[in-house]
């Protein structure tokens, strides 16, 4: 029998304060390949405020998982819509019933076989993720899942080896052995500093090229003066020789 979102939080009435209990992550490159997922995704939705995104954060589903201590954190999820503010933890039954939408797990050789087998089982029948993807920083090691009759469905990659999410209206790819977005017409979707640099580089265009249009005009002006002091002394040179000119 299934059970209520409010008959779940009145099994579990103080639950606001739960702390996530994740370990650490595994080596620098996860640390590094997490952040960027996250710093990528906040700079593109910067104007919304209707997501959360979890980072090695703990999600809690049930009772029974609290007495086992049988904690399920993902490496990376998003929740969404939702309200977008600071959480300790993802606590379903205190988000109205909310599972992530999707979830990454940053394979290990410590983790890999729980991330492709428990959690994935997990994900999908309990969790209902509608997306599920795995990337180990290490091997580059990549695949993606959708939800489809209640079963997970490898997601097909496009012919750039890219793999489409429904949820983000993105797709994910490895690139510079980092997974990243990108949009649906095969761009990179750029870090906060990518994509800094590229409206310095744009400012840095837009004034040389003002400059260079104010040069070509002060050139312009100039050799109009210049024509037009020719022109002026041609006309004396004319009347001097009794000739009315016609310039």
């Amino acid at each position: 029998m299934s059970i209520t979102a409010q008959e779940l939080a009145n099994l579990m009435p103080d639950a606001t304060e739960l702390e996530s209990n994740e370990p650490e992550m595994e080596s620098s490159l996860h640390y590094l390949q997490l952040a960027l997922l996250v710093s990528c995704l906040e700079w593109l939705w910067r104007d919304r405020d209707d997501f959360f995104i979890g980072a090695n954060l703990t999600v809690y589903f049930s009772r029974e998982q609290l007495k086992n201590k049988d904690f399920r954190g993902p490496d990376f999820f998003l929740a969404t819509p939702t309200e977008k503010r600071p959480r300790k933890s993802w606590v379903v039954w205190e988000e109205g019933g909310q599972y992530p939408e999707l979830i990454i797990e940053l394979l290990s050789d410590s983790t890999a076989k729980v991330d492709r087998n428990l959690k994935k089982v997990l994900y999908q029948d309990r969790f209902r993720t509608p997306e599920y993807f795995w990337f180990s920083p290490e091997t580059l090691e990549f695949e993606g899942y959708r939800l489809v009759n209640r079963q997970y469905e490898p997601i097909a990659a496009d012919r750039n080896g890219h793999l489409w999410s429904e949820v983000l209206g993105l797709s994910f790819g490895v690139y510079q052995s980092n997974l990243r977005y990108f949009f649906e017409n095969g761009d990179l979707v750029p870090t906060p500093q990518e994509a800094a640099a590229a409206a310095l580089t744009e400012a840095e265009r837009a004034q040389l090229e003002a400059e260079q249009a104010q040069l070509e005009a002060e050139q312009a002006q100039s050799e109009a003066q210049v024509a037009k002091s020719q022109t002026e002394r041609l006309r004396s040179q004319l009347k001097a020789l009794g000739v009315e000119p016609d310039l």
